[in-house]
């Protein structure tokens, strides 16, 4: 039996598969082109900056903000200050070392406490160092001259308890010591034995 014939593609009723095959393929489509990752950011203090940020970096140089003026100027002044301690130290070492001004000596602060008592009470205050000094030097005329023996005759008038007795006790061992050693015109005793008695006068 003869096989039967085809029938021509463009007549009706052919078979669509050579229709189909005859069709263009559609193109494979591409996958998506990766995307570029971003440049990374130049790191800080690099030179390589994109000329964008270039211009902005100078832009904020040229203009400062209040802040960045502020934190400038105190960096200026520090560094200024920093110069100023280092001119002073330098100057310091090639001047000649001046001497230091001697210390009053513990006669002249136990006068100038007994001048300040006597002339400015309510400013004055109680030292016991300058006190025990005046008691253990009062009957010296070279330490205590005779100018200042009346003002501190009147300041004993205020010595209280154990400095009191202790006070009267020395000025009876002076007199004591005068009679003993009979002391004529011109002995050291003698001004000393003065005093003792004024002291005995006053407190006893």
């Amino acid at each position: 039996m003869a096989a039967p014939k085809r029938k021509a593609p463009g007549t009706p009723g052919a078979p669509e598969k050579k229709n189909r095959k005859l069709k263009k393929a559609p193109a494979a489509e591409k996958p998506p082109a990766a995307k570029k990752p971003p440049a990374p950011a130049a790191p800080q203090g690099s030179t390589e900056a994109r000329p964008e940020e270039r211009a902005e970096s100078l832009s904020s140089e040229a203009e400062l903000s209040p802040e960045e003026k502020r934190v400038l100027e105190r960096k200026l002044k520090k560094e200024r200050k920093k110069e100023e301690r280092k001119r002073l130290r330098e100057a310091a070492a090639a001047a000649p070392a001046q001497p230091l001004p001697a210390k009053p000596s513990g006669a002249q602060l136990a006068l100038d406490y007994l001048c300040s008592w006597a002339q400015k009470r309510q400013s004055w205050r109680f030292q016991k160092t300058r006190q025990t000094w005046l008691l253990l030097h009062m009957y010296d005329c070279d330490q205590v001259p005779d100018q200042h023996f009346p003002t501190l005759l009147a300041y004993l008038e205020g010595l209280r308890g154990r400095a009191r007795e202790l006070t009267v006790q020395k000025a009876e061992a002076l007199m004591q010591q005068l009679d003993e050693a009979d002391a004529g015109p011109g002995h050291p005793l003698l001004e000393r034995s003065r005093r003792a008695r004024q002291v005995l006068q006053l407190l006893s």
